[in-house]
């Protein structure tokens, strides 16, 4: 077994995010059309390239930029300070000896910024804004009110970012002095086309690689091209400080620096509990399972505030239980359940043992994460009427003892729908859907509250096609990983 680092060509160091980019250059248009001031605030989680893409922007867009970037647990007047510097060292100012050393504080810095911007359409970035929310209770107020009086009529636009996403949310809340004046962009992970054309892979490489990256370009980028997944994998064990391990460690630690409460529940469902019950058992202990008072708001906490937790329900026409979580990036979750593990090993210098743990658990693991993406994927497809049905919504549906549990369900609406349009099955491990499967499936499909038989679809998706004794035509739809990878196209 070869566990040397692999000697291949690198992802470029820039990928996909054109459709971002092309957002961005509208704006900036329309600021040298208008020659008014436009503010815009992007979110999105740690690790999934706001700085980045905001960098490439400022390079590609020919236009004078001034880059600010808050430190967390820095003062106020330090702040101000750097953002002053910042901007003296810019090319902003014609003459840099307008810019003063030092503020009173942001009042006074924005009014120093105004003061030298040009009649010329320029950028003006401030990164990790929730950190000078932190620092300064009146940085609210006092963005409004310079951007009231002094900024919004000049020619510039103002990118806000930040990665604590609730803080990011409330700065434009109805309630706060910014509301209502800028617009707004969620900036998600790469998608799986997006992914798969970085990375040179297609088909069930392509995804197993979306799966195992997250679409998180850090990650992307210490891909040698045209590896595949396992194979890079193999390489990574041998080094535990490769982007793999270290980017969702890196962002355990920047969410949950303590060992606490909300921590033991995100491990308990990276770890693979699914339900209220187990989770609550497993983050308490089996004595002393954490009660629904407690647990209720952590989940809560978990999902609205860090959305590192996705919630799925069982789509029918009748309202269903329970509700199933699972951990919202594929990355994280592959760490929390497997990669973790194989990186105490690597640590301790055992890089085989590393990728055999990875090995053995990989298939289980891999069968049930692709079903979000496969869910997603016929969701898509279907939105874009690729389907022969009008579905609005992929989910699952299952009972409360989880037999049977259906791994594609169609409707017009969730969490409660009017018509089940479909019902289907994924299987994702290495043998073809076959007569055992189909029989399962039809089995299952009819206990689905809605579901009515001859004319609701049948879907299967699987990862090898259909086995020989398998007749086609009792499915309505089949597809493959080029189908699903295609819903990204």
């Amino acid at each position: 077994m070869n566990l040397r680092r692999l000697d291949l060509p690198m992802v470029a160091s820039f990928v996909g995010r054109a459709a971002e980019l092309a957002l961005l250059r509208k704006r900036l248009d329309r600021v040298q059309s208008d020659g008014a001031g436009l503010a815009m605030t992007i979110r999105g989680r740690r690790q999934v390239g706001k700085s980045r893409l905001v960098q490439e922007f400022c390079d590609r867009s020919d236009v004078p930029y001034v880059y600010f970037t808050a430190t967390k647990g820095a003062s106020a007047a330090e702040a101000v300070a750097t953002f002053l510097s910042e901007l003296r060292d810019s090319p902003i100012p014609g003459n840099p000896d307008l810019v003063p050393a030092g503020a009173g504080g942001w009042p006074d810095a924005f009014r120093a910024l105004a003061n030298v911007l040009p009649d010329r359409p320029t950028v003006v970035v401030v990164d990790e804004v929730p950190w000078l929310a932190e620092q300064d209770k009146a940085f609210d107020g006092a963005l409004q009110t310079a951007w009231d009086r002094l900024l919004s009529t000049k020619p510039v636009l103002l990118l806000l970012l930040g990665s604590d996403i609730h803080m990011m949310e409330r700065l434009t809340a109805y309630d706060r002095p910014f509301f209502g004046r800028a617009d707004a962009l969620v900036l998600g992970p790469l998608t799986p086309g997006e992914t798969a054309r970085a990375l040179g892979l297609d088909g069930a490489d392509a995804i197993d690689a979306h799966l195992i990256c997250g679409g998180l370009p850090g990650i992307i980028r210490s891909w040698p091209s045209g590896t595949p997944p396992l194979r890079f994998l193999e390489a990574e064990c041998a080094d535990p400080a490769a982007a793999v391990f270290s980017i969702p460690e890196a962002s355990l630690l920047a969410e949950f620096p303590a060992p606490d409460q909300a921590r033991r529940v995100l491990e308990a469902i990276g770890g693979g509990d699914r339900t209220f019950a187990n989770i609550a058992a497993t983050a308490g202990g089996a004595l002393t399972p954490l009660s629904s008072g407690l647990l209720t708001p952590l989940l809560r906490r978990l999902r609205e505030e860090k959305r590192v937790l996705a919630v799925d329900e069982p789509l029918s026409t009748k309202p269903g239980k329970p509700v199933l979580y699972r951990v919202a990036d594929s990355n994280l979750r592959l760490y929390m359940a497997i990669l973790r593990t194989a990186q105490e090993q690597a640590r301790r210098g055992r890089a085989e043992a590393a990728y055999k743990l990875v090995q053995r658990r990989w298939k289980a693991w891999r069968g049930r994460a692709v079903e979000p993406l496969v869910r997603e994927a016929v969701e898509l497809v279907a939105i874009a009427e690729g389907l022969p049905w009008p579905v609005q919504s992929v989910g699952g549906w299952w009972n409360r003892q989880f037999n049977p549990e259906v791994d594609l369900v169609g409707a017009d609406r969730a969490p409660v729908a009017q018509s089940v349009l479909l019902g289907g099955s994924i299987k994702w491990i290495g043998t073809p859907f076959d007569g055992h499967d189909l029989a399962d499936l039809m089995n299952a499909v009819v206990q689905i509250p809605g579901f009515t038989p001859g004319k609701s679809g049948l879907m299967v998706v699987s990862l090898n096609g259909l086995a020989p004794q398998v007749v086609a035509d009792r499915l309505d739809v089949v597809w493959g990983p080029s189908e699903v990878l295609s819903a990204w196209s």
